[in-house]
């Protein structure tokens, strides 16, 4: 059975939407023969278009005109036909459609967002191939200009309302329907873990209830789409012009969806509130309130004052909490809820969010597909033992679908988060509250924050949309510019207030390190630790295609390698075939120092050996050989893990040269026992005219304080000796 197909299909030329253009509509070979189609109907001149989908397209069309709306503003249609469409083909396709041209701007859809559900059906991930090759048409008419690629990674897309709904989801709306128009509940929790879908629902709901449903449209509807509109004719016979709001606790996120509200047909931005501004005259007919767990109670806040104030309207004291704030000032309420989202003292308690919960009035549903993560349920479940320890295998996780490794060195993971951003867009760093924010003052603008090896960043310089700002990718978000927010891949730097003690097994935290002052005063150290593994969660499940990691912690780090793959950068340069081999005329040995034996001996023999071509630029030359230089001791002069040039040593003077050497006297932080690489200084002494060394210090080049030099005495120098110059960094 063929598991691809040729993609074909037409889009027709724009025909005039008129009864006197239906004769020549009707002559369309698609329209003709009564084939699944989807249609386009469109005004350039005020730019509003509608998506379709039709197995009797003749009678569709005919329909339209007769609705005044339809045939008063659209003056154009166009008909896209394949022999490969079928009825649930062109379903998925048309909600593909009303998605990707609602992001992508130039028109303003008519549409509904009813009835989006995603439907599977035989070979649906070769009609995804069909959608873009009818997207790359659409592009080459000019009906719209902007790629695929582009507008996924847009805000308008991730956020929009007209996403089509998994099963989960879907049932979640119809139980939220129900429950709002049958009065089986005023209050209605929605629990799912990151990336289950909340704020998608949250914005699929607030444009379901402020759609416009005309009569006269009705017969056009399939089964699911009705179902949603009787429940939206209900909600709106009870609430007339009703008054909903959208409440987002956190600053970026809330002015991100602002944007997003502007932009949609029958949202305005106006709905989108902070806490503060459910406080209205009248009631809200509805609050929906997204990232719930991010509200407030009167605890490590900047605004005191003001805080104080909105309790007193209510006649609560300071135990008053923005959820209770959004408890009276609403007639109904839908909460989008995560407990282990939570990350500052300053959130209201889980223990407030139980006791609504619990309560038998209250609707509870709950969200378990995964829609962010392409490792999905497998790797959240991972994440989470993870952090808390509690693995029952020692297995790596590994997917085929999400890329997830722990990097030794900062410099290797940005090369490669850089290479993703460049193909994908959309890649960030971002850590742990474990540097001060010294930038923040105005004044200090230019200060730097991060200093790690020798690279050096800044906090993230907005917390208005960060994720889109201009120099993100060369700044370093946290935790309150990211959550909420999908990226591509995530570079998760593992801060050094946190850490891993090997002989208890534990996950430890080190409230000094830590410098989110409102983060941590008031929270003892156990809370402090919840809220700090929370973060780390939660910024690890931004990542829709991977997340790369780096711990500052050496323990902390070789536990996640324990449990995640190593990221082993490619190898720049060929390793020959044995019948390839000409020792150092084409080629030279690579050795690894960690499994070196002896004094390297015999290099001449390649039996054990990798043999490697250099870069055309080098000359091949006798005595020559490759090593990896892993650490930070050197990175002044050779990067953390840089493949390295060496050459034996041709005797004479060695002061002042970077050397690889061998001792049994030699501890390094590095390399461990036996090896270091380090600048060669001697003291030697006279005696009769001779001279021998006195003692050896090798010294190491790094930014960091933390590395001190080797210093081997006379009676230590007997083991001691240099096995290579060091030439240059290779890569």
């Amino acid at each position: 059975m063929s598991l691809s197909f040729d993609l074909s299909v037409e889009v027709s030329e724009q025909y005039d939407f008129s009864k006197q253009a239906l004769s020549t509509i009707d002559q369309n070979t698609w329209v003709k023969n009564q084939w699944p189609l989807l249609y386009f109907l469109q005004n350039d001149q005020k730019k509003i278009a509608y998506v379709g989908e039709s197995t009797n397209a003749a009678s569709r069309v005919r329909n339209h005109l007769t609705n005044p709306k339809k045939s008063t503003i659209f003056n154009k249609i166009s008909i896209i036909g394949s022999d490969k469409f079928n009825k649930s083909a062109t379903l998925d396709i048309e909600s593909n459609l009303i998605q990707y041209i609602t992001a992508e701007g130039t028109y303003e859809l008519e549409n509904g967002n009813f009835g989006l559900i995603n439907h599977n059906y035989y070979q649906q991930d070769l009609y995804r191939n069909l959608f873009k090759e009818i997207w790359t048409k659409l592009m080459a008419k000019k009906v719209v200009s902007k790629s695929l690629h582009d507008i996924e990674n847009s805000e308008l897309f991730k956020f929009s309302p007209y996403k089509a709904l998994n099963e989960d989801q879907y049932n979640s709306v119809i139980e939220i329907l129900e429950g709002l128009t049958e009065g089986k509940s005023q209050r209605i929790f929605v629990q799912g873990g990151a990336g289950t879908g909340k704020t998608v629902l949250a914005t699929y709901i607030i444009k379901l209830l402020c759609s416009k449903i005309q009569s006269d449209d009705l017969d056009e509807y399939n089964e699911d789409e009705l179902k949603e509109i009787r429940y939206i004719l209900a909600f709106q016979k009870r609430y007339p012009n009703a008054k909903i709001g959208l409440v987002i606790a956190m600053t970026s996120l809330r002015e991100t969806l602002e944007n997003v509200f502007s932009k949609i047909p029958g949202l305005k931005s106006s709905m989108i509130i902070n806490p503060s501004g459910t406080f209205k005259k009248e009631k809200y007919d509805l609050l929906i309130v997204d990232e719930a767990h991010r509200l407030r109670q009167f605890k490590n806040i900047s605004w005191m004052g003001a805080f104080q104030k909105n309790n007193q309207k209510l006649g609560l004291d300071d135990n008053g909490t923005e959820l209770d704030w959004i408890l009276a000032n609403s007639k109904n309420q839908i909460f989008f809820y995560d407990a282990d989202q939570s990350v500052k003292p300053s959130d209201v308690k889980a223990e407030n969010f139980r006791l609504l919960i619990d309560d038998e009035s209250t609707l509870r549903l709950e969200l378990k597909s995964q829609m962010r993560v392409k490792g999905g349920k497998n790797y959240i479940e991972f994440v989470d033992q993870l952090l808390h320890v509690s693995r029952k295998t020692t297995e790596k996780f590994e997917s085929s679908d999400y890329e997830l490794y722990v990097f030794d060195s900062l410099k290797e993971l940005y090369k490669e988060l850089s290479k993703k951003e460049e193909k994908y867009g959309l890649c960030r760093l971002v850590a742990g509250y474990a540097w001060p924010w010294a930038s923040k003052p105005i004044e200090n603008r230019d200060a730097i924050d991060i200093e790690i090896e020798d690279m050096k960043f800044q906090w993230n310089q907005t917390d208005e949309d960060w994720i889109n700002s201009p120099n993100a990718f060369n700044e370093i978000g946290c935790i309150h510019t990211t959550q909420g927010y999908d990226l591509n891949y995530t570079g998760v730097i593992f801060g050094r207030e946190i850490s891993y003690n090997k002989a208890l097994n534990r996950i430890e935290v080190d409230p000094k390190l830590y410098f989110d002052r409102n983060g941590k005063a008031g929270a003892n150290a156990e809370d402090l630790k919840g809220y700090i593994i929370n973060i780390y969660k939660t910024i690890m499940y931004r990542g829709i295609r991977g997340t790369f990691i780096y711990a500052c912690n050496e323990d902390l780090r070789e536990y996640l390698k324990n449990h995640i793959v190593s990221h082993q950068p490619k190898l720049p340069f060929r390793i020959l075939k044995d019948e390839e081999i000409k020792p150092y005329v084409n080629c030279v040995p690579l050795i690894d120092i960690s499994v070196a034996a002896g004094d390297f001996s015999d290099l001449q023999g390649h039996s054990d050996l990798n043999w490697i071509e250099l870069p055309m630029t080098i000359s091949v030359k006798p005595g020559y050989f490759v090593c990896k230089v892993v650490g930070e001791s050197m990175n002044k002069k050779i990067p953390n893990g840089a493949y390295c040039l060496f050459r034996e040593d041709p005797g004479g003077s060695r002061e002042g040269k970077i050397v690889l050497v061998q001792s049994t006297n030699i501890h390094d932080a590095d390399f461990g026992s036996g090896y270091t690489v380090k600048e060669y200084h001697s003291e030697k002494k006279n005696n009769n005219e001779e001279w021998t060394h006195k003692a050896i210090n090798l010294r190491p080049l790094s930014y960091s304080a933390d590395y001190n030099a080797i210093e081997l005495t006379e009676n230590e120098l007997t083991s001691f000796k240099v096995m290579g110059i060091f030439d240059q960094v290779l890569i």
